[in-house]
């Protein structure tokens, strides 16, 4: 399910810890970081639950106001648009869904607040109000229109921010990253699938599985051999003073570009600097690439890698 960039983020955070930490075994942070990947794969279930608690909020709501002692016509013949949006109907028949609700429980029993709030800022959006104008029948803009939403309400919704990162420390960095997992889900489910749509398992492959085992393993076995080679080639700097996460990320990327001999190097370079440049300094960006550059064409030139760099 995770990208490999937020692969390599996890084996980041894992390395960091691991560094600081120094008394922790690789077989302690290797467990670490599989725990880490599960608790994301919870995250992206408990954003699709809280989809459907919204659709039964509305449902509950819709209730309420037609027990009334004096109901109004509204209250007597409600706009049904939204629970009966055709991709929430969908999601709430989801087989894999329902299997995981029932193993784990629904996380929003205990945070009625949040579920409300939420759906008091999706009543008051612009687009929950031109969507309930629309008619019903079109699957498309039913997927369009949760999708959207969750984009642009839900997920910028305060709230849900700060309970997410009070729940679990492992979700304070990566909430946007699941909410585009989350949104992918949406924008693929089809409507022929029924009951039977898939959803995102914790890893896309067992590629995918073994390059992050490996990365980390690789970053922590060579780490003083990369080291050395991050200290020749930042030798005009006054090293004590470069932002230790950057020399984390370089001793990432370096175990990468050495051992995965089927990622082309300018993929690897360009992944860290990205990276660098949301997790570190202003200017770590170009100091990595700079460093980078220098060790790569340092070990083409010592045989290390026999891939181009582009």
């Amino acid at each position: 399910m995770l990208s490999r960039r937020l692969l390599r983020v996890k084996v980041m955070q894992m390395a960091y810890a691991h560094h600081q930490k120094g008394e922790s075994s690789i077989q302690q942070t290797e467990k670490e970081l599989f725990h880490s990947i599960t608790k994301s794969h919870e995250l992206y279930h408990t954003f699709l639950l809280l989809m459907l608690e919204l659709k039964t909020f509305a449902e509950k709501r819709i209730e309420l106001r037609k027990q009334k002692k004096r109901p109004s016509e509204d209250d007597l013949n409600p706009n049904l648009r939204f629970v009966e949006n055709a991709l929430l109907v969908q999601l709430a028949d989801n087989n894999e869904l329902l299997a995981y609700n029932a193993k784990n429980g629904n996380p929003w029993v205990n945070n009625p607040e949040v579920v409300k709030g939420v759906f008091e800022a999706i009543t008051k959006s612009q687009l929950y109000i031109d969507y309930m104008e629309t008619e019903p029948g079109d699957y498309a803009v039913d997927t369009k229109f949760i999708a959207k939403l969750i984009e642009k309400v839900v997920a910028p919704y305060d709230g849900l921010f700060s309970l997410f990162e009070e729940q679990s420390v492992y979700w304070n960095d990566e909430i946007e990253f699941i909410i585009s997992m989350v949104v992918k889900t949406v924008k693929g489910f089809s409507q022929e699938n029924g009951a039977d749509e898939h959803l995102l398992p914790e890893f896309k492959d067992e590629e995918d599985e073994d390059f992050v085992k490996q990365l980390l393993r690789k970053t922590l076995v060579n780490q003083k051999e990369n080291m050395e080679l991050i200290k020749k080639f930042t030798k005009n700097w006054d090293y004590d003073r470069v932002a230790y996460m950057d020399i984390v990320l370089m001793q990432i990327a370096i175990a990468e570009i050495v051992e995965f001999k089927n990622i082309p190097v300018n993929v690897s370079l360009n992944e860290y600097i990205e990276i660098a440049k949301f997790y570190s300094t202003n200017k770590s960006g170009l100091f990595i690439n700079g460093v980078l550059d220098k060790i790569v064409d340092h070990l083409i030139e010592q045989k290390v890698i026999n891939k181009p760099k582009a």
